[in-house]
């Protein structure tokens, strides 16, 4: 009978299911598979993407950990693709890799003074709030009044974490200088823009109406956004969730603080439809000053189009949520226009020939990008083990498929990998931390913290 000894780099929830799936698929071979992770702790942006005060989102995590507990697959913390193993080290060791390592870096948006000082990227912040080990721990908060730019779900975490009480957080496992630095906060104002109107957002309702729910907080929406075309009218009657997004909007304007009419609280949270980013201004020093949007409205054709109308809002800082964007790897094909690793349902593609390259698949955000829920993840990891199961005859033949000897390997350069156990130590070791101050846990955030404590040092 023959065996599939398997890498699969990245250990997010895209590279789990992978592993689950094929476990559990009808095949006349038996599996072992190994999951590298250039983290210490896996579950990917589950863990370092996913705001801390969403529970019901990182409930995720118990369904991966079943899969991971499971007893079989090996998990290799740690351990950095291209550095510490390369693709002609997976070639002697395994018969297929799948690349599962998602898309952690920000898309552009060009417009001028994108880069002065105070603008910022989704990621990078998303990155800091989560404990994130390879962030800086310091975050400059200081700001009163400032725009987000964005209109899906990472735009709305963002926009929350920089609304919220950082009070309000200390039942979650937000790291303690996330705490301290939010608290700090001198933020008054929060501007979220986004091109198209209130009936074509891409926020989920959930995540929507939990931003109306935020303790000493307004919300501010505008009357003239809320003048539907026949296209928005059909969305809002034809589309449950649409529907439901309106019902929320609309409760909004009802609210005293609507309009920017001065409600009692000490912060408002402003949602700007139909404005497209045009430029970013800044003062003498080079620090964000202000934000010019173009009014957009409906076209013909169900985009936007701009009227000519040039508004500004004073603001000190910007965030750009516009989306994630992957990251190329050693050895590997990648699309660079797209962020993805070129690929026909997940067999990885030769750039110049289009053929498929043996033994070499993806799944995830680096695979179709940064698009789609969890569900999404299991039908496309489904996809992809599909071609490596009916791929047999093309894969590679290691010289050496011991499970020993990827051990063996990683021992000798010196590599400190975390394993399963490990990562069962430092979950204990971030509950325990949290359990005196009655939180969820208290991520530990240095790398080589995070090591010591996994490797029980």
């Amino acid at each position: 009978m023959t065996k599939l000894r398997l890498a699969i780099v990245g250990a997010g929830p895209a590279g789990i299911y992978a592993a689950d799936i094929l476990l559990k698929t009808e095949r006349a071979f038996d599996v072992s598979i190994d999951l590298f992770e250039q983290l210490p702790a896996p579950y990917g942006l589950v863990r370092y993407g996913v705001a801390p005060d969403h529970p019901r989102i990182k409930g995720i995590i118990t369904a991966l950990r079943e899969v991971l507990d499971s007893g079989d697959i090996r998990l290799f913390g740690n351990v950095r693709f291209g550095e510490d193993i390369t693709l002609d080290d997976l070639k002697k060791h395994y018969n297929a890799v799948i690349f599962s390592t998602g898309a952690i870096r920000d898309t552009a948006l060009e417009i001028p003074g994108i880069d002065a000082e105070g603008s910022y990227g989704a990621a990078d912040f998303v990155s800091w709030f989560d404990g994130h080990p390879d962030v800086p721990r310091e975050w400059p908060l200081d700001a009163a009044s400032v725009a987000v730019i964005g209109n899906g779900n990472v735009a709305l975490d963002i926009t929350r974490m920089l609304a919220k009480h950082a009070d309000d957080l200390l039942p979650t496992e937000i790291p303690e200088n996330v705490y301290e630095g939010l608290k700090a906060s001198p933020v008054t104002d929060v501007h979220v823009f986004g091109r198209r109107g209130p009936a074509q957002v891409k926020f989920t309702p959930l995540e929507l109406r939990e931003l109306g729910e935020l303790r000493d907080v307004d919300m501010v929406v505008y009357d003239e956004d809320f003048d539907y075309d026949e296209a928005s009218k059909a969305a809002i009657a034809s589309n449950k969730q649409v529907m439901v997004i309106d019902r929320v909007l609309q409760s909004w304007r009802k609210r005293p603080g609507a309009n920017n009419a001065g409600g009692e609280a000490s912060r408002r949270l402003h949602l700007h439809f139909w404005a497209k980013p045009v430029e970013l201004k800044t003062d003498a020093d080079g620090r964000v000053s202000s934000f010019v949007y173009e009014r957009t409205r409906p076209n013909a054709e169900g985009g936007v189009e701009g009227t000519g109308e040039l508004r500004e809002v004073p603001i000190q800082a910007l965030y750009r949520a516009v989306g994630y964007f992957g990251s190329p790897l050693p050895g590997v094909p990648f699309d660079e226009r797209h962020g993805v690793i070129p690929n026909r349902e997940g067999q990885v593609l030769h750039p110049d020939s289009n053929e498929p390259v043996p033994g070499v698949y993806a799944t995830g955000w680096i695979k179709r990008g940064p698009v789609g829920l969890i569900g999404h993840t299991k039908s496309d990891a489904m996809e992809t083990v599909r071609h490596l199961v009916n791929d047999a005859g093309q894969w590679w033949q290691p010289e050496d498929p011991s499970e020993e000897s990827v051990v063996a390997l990683l021992a000798e350069r010196g590599v400190r990998w975390t394993d399963l156990d490990g990562w069962h130590r430092l979950d204990e070791h971030e509950i325990a931390l949290g359990a005196p101050h009655e939180r969820a846990r208290i991520k530990v955030v240095p790398r080589d913290e995070m090591v010591r404590v996994s490797r029980g040092e």
